[in-house]
């Protein structure tokens, strides 16, 4: 299916082709996803409403998101993913849990490559929110992950992190199978707390904030 040149300014940067900062210019985009410069002009449009790009003089930039931002960004991720936990203990099929299950067992091969395992966390979490079979919760945190595109680099860079990251998806996982919506819930807002505090250190450490 041929993507529009919303989903692919908005895949770019997820994908970190353009980060934070960086400037989006109508010409250049439309030459190279080829399509015309008014989809394009429409496209910045609404990604500048959705505050996914910024004003910068008369150009428009990749947004950034500062401590502020970030922490409130951490608190409505927290909630909402500690629910589709809940809910996918409670709502998912055994089919859904071997693939989250395969996930964390394919994901070890990942280790020490931070980019692989940030794409892997994606798609890790993202089965999470559709197990939860709440189709209004996955649109919200489809807005919340979206968000999460305009960190520039990713947490799981940290050492050993991508390890404990991956024991964390394994008590999720072990929640979710014996159907303890209270404990997935748990492990969930545990995963994700340790996340942001190893961000807020690498903050701290290098001054550029991470994706994962």
């Amino acid at each position: 299916m041929q993507k529009d040149a919303y989903t692919m300014i908005l895949e770019a940067i997820d994908a970190g082709t353009y980060r934070p900062g960086d400037r989006l210019v109508e010409s250049e985009l439309a030459e190279r996803f080829g399509v015309s410069r008014t989809p394009v002009r429409e496209a910045l449009q609404r990604l500048e409403t959705q505050s996914m790009l910024a004003r910068d003089g008369r150009s428009l930039i990749v947004a950034s998101l500062d401590h502020n931002q970030l922490a409130e960004l951490y608190v409505v991720r927290t909630e909402l993913e500690a629910l589709a936990a809940r809910l996918a203990a409670k709502h998912a099929a055994p089919e859904e849990v071997r693939v989250l299950q395969e996930m964390i067992d394919e994901d070890r091969a990942q280790i020490g490559d931070p980019v692989a395992l940030s794409r892997a966390n994606k798609r890790f979490h993202k089965q999470i929110h559709l197990a939860s079979h709440n189709r209004y919760l996955v649109q919200q945190l489809d807005l919340v992950h979206r968000s999460m595109a305009l960190l520039a680099t990713t947490s799981l860079a940290a050492e050993g992190r991508g390890e404990t990251a991956l024991a964390e998806h394994q008590a999720i996982v072990d929640a979710i199978r014996s159907g303890d919506e209270d404990g997935a819930a748990t492990a969930l807002r545990a995963h994700i707390s340790k996340a942001f505090e190893t961000r807020l250190k690498l903050d701290a450490a290098g001054g550029r904030k991470g994706r994962g």
